[in-house]
């Protein structure tokens, strides 16, 4: 005849009771463990934004291992073996600064994930809730407006043309800016910016087409990018009920251009060559692309950008003129 369980435990020894309550608990915690392991395995599976971060950072990686490839197989081809060495540890320094960016980068995304929660990052854009009249107080767009900004040794000016011109984006007719940077009177950075405020008065940004010049020759057209190509998408330059604690995308072509900006408030003062501003609009700026970059920028109500700090350097980009045709 089968024995009960509990007459079973009255005849079994107490150390095999204890033995079957740890092994029981060990086993519940196990079990346990696992479920919660599974439930944060799902959990990351579904937060795209951190996939994406991860995924970047595999991209950024590669791309400073290849380029440290490249470098080597230049530095082999150095007849002087005093030469050839200092070549192969710069390209070994090269290679450390590269994926130290690499990692910075990744750490401002995975930062940023905490605020823009973990869906993708997929805008509606719907072309007929788009209009090229930009009026949104804090960053008005009229055509044939021009900003002009210094630097505080004046050697850095920067002027930002609203032109007449428009032209369609990701199927988004948008107002083409002309903003060049001269140095010492220099040509040094042309760019063509795009942008188009929503029905509800929000400001966007499309792209930019935008060369670096040194010596009068052009370097780089890094952080050109247009809506709708490569899957590169717009974000948002102003909101239109902006509020502190607003966080988000400015632009999305990933490695390649993707500033953030936060709000910080709405109150603050202002004194630049152009004049004083109250209630001035404080936002900062950030990018995965330069982990170590911060700016605050400020905006005047009717005005729009009156000044840019650099927060690294301590340099004032300063609003000295707006002209209008």
């Amino acid at each position: 005849m089968k024995q009960s369980s509990i007459e079973l435990k009255q005849y079994a020894p107490t150390w095999t009771q204890s033995l079957t309550v740890v092994v029981f608990t060990i086993a519940t915690v196990f079990v346990g463990n696992l479920s919660a392991q599974d439930k944060n395995s799902a959990t990351e599976s579904t937060n795209i934004c951190l996939q994406t971060a991860r995924d970047t950072l595999a991209s950024c990686r590669s791309a400073a291992q290849s380029a440290y490839q490249v470098a080597l197989g230049k530095c082999i081809n150095i007849t002087d073996p005093a030469a050839r060495r200092s070549c192969e540890r710069q390209a070994t320094a090269d290679l450390a600064d590269a994926r130290d960016t690499c990692q910075g980068g990744f750490d401002v995304r995975h930062a940023s994930c905490q605020k823009f929660g973990p869906d993708r990052y997929d805008p509606p854009i719907d072309p007929t809730n788009f209009t090229t009249t930009i009026d949104n107080p804090y960053f008005p767009l009229a055509p044939g407006t021009t900003f002009t900004y210094l630097d505080q040794s004046g050697s850095i000016k920067d002027v930002f043309a609203v032109t007449h011109d428009t032209r369609v984006i990701d199927g988004v007719t948008c107002v083409q800016v002309h903003d060049s940077v001269y140095t010492d009177g220099v040509l040094t950075e042309d760019t063509l910016d795009f942008f188009a405020q929503d029905t509800e008065g929000n400001v966007w940004y499309f792209g930019e087409n935008t060369a670096e010049f040194e010596d009068g020759l052009l370097a780089t057209i890094e952080g050109s990018f247009l809506s709708g190509v490569n899957n590169d998408k717009p974000g948002i330059i102003m909101k239109v009920h902006p509020a502190p604690g607003d966080f988000y995308r400015q632009e999305f072509s990933l490695g390649n251009a993707e500033d953030y900006a936060e709000t910080l408030n709405l109150n603050s003062r202002v004194v630049v060559p152009y004049g004083r501003f109250n209630n001035c609009l404080k936002s900062q700026e950030t990018t995965p692309l330069e982990p170590d970059a911060l700016e605050d920028k400020y905006y005047a109500p009717g005005v729009g950008n009156v000044l840019t700090v650099d927060l690294v350097t301590g340099e004032r980009d300063e609003l000295v003129s707006i002209t209008t045709e």
